[in-house]
């Protein structure tokens, strides 16, 4: 009984530290522009402008294939004092989601991480295939005054970043 104990422990452990290895190994890239493509994942910001300077919100759609993330979440983080505020709760993502935040948001948590999963069960390990992480709102994120102008954006550009210009839906 004591060796099959043992052998139960050893087995726990070896699967904790395969589980620390995989969301070690998650691929992590820097997203620099407005609009960004990899595999399996399609993001594009847009800022809406207010009507004071204020007043803008920030957009980031989130567009994925299901089969290679179907789980996303967002983490705004303060690179000083590591205070992280969740932003988006980890999701199901159909094919594509609007993440809208103040732009007030960014001065206090400049870093923004985008952490997307393969399943549910990879999401309840803390296991992300990918992690994409900016520093503040891209400088080139175009601004639009209507709501109307900034979706049509949106789904024109997440179309042409999949190469889909005949389609309209993200």
């Amino acid at each position: 009984m004591k060796g099959m104990r043992a052998r139960l422990l050893l087995l726990g452990c070896a699967c904790a530290a395969a589980l620390s290895t995989a969301a070690a190994l998650a691929r992590e890239v820097h997203g620099m522009a407005d609009a960004i493509a990899l595999p399996g994942v399609a993001l594009a910001w847009a800022v809406a402008r207010g009507a004071g300077s204020g007043d803008a919100t920030v957009v980031i759609r989130i567009a994925v294939d299901a089969e290679m993330s179907r789980f996303a979440e967002a983490t705004g983080i303060d690179p000083f004092t590591q205070g992280r505020n969740t932003v988006l709760g980890a999701t199901r993502i159909g094919r594509s989601i609007d993440l809208e935040l103040p732009r007030a948001h960014f001065a206090d948590f400049p870093r923004t991480e985008l952490r997307f999963f393969e399943s549910e069960a990879a999401m309840r390990n803390n296991a992300p295939n990918l992690v994409v992480f900016y520093l503040g709102v891209p400088d080139t994120t175009p601004e639009f005054a209507t709501a109307k102008a900034l979706d049509a954006y949106l789904t024109d550009r997440i179309a042409r970043l999949r190469g889909d210009t005949g389609s309209k839906a993200p």
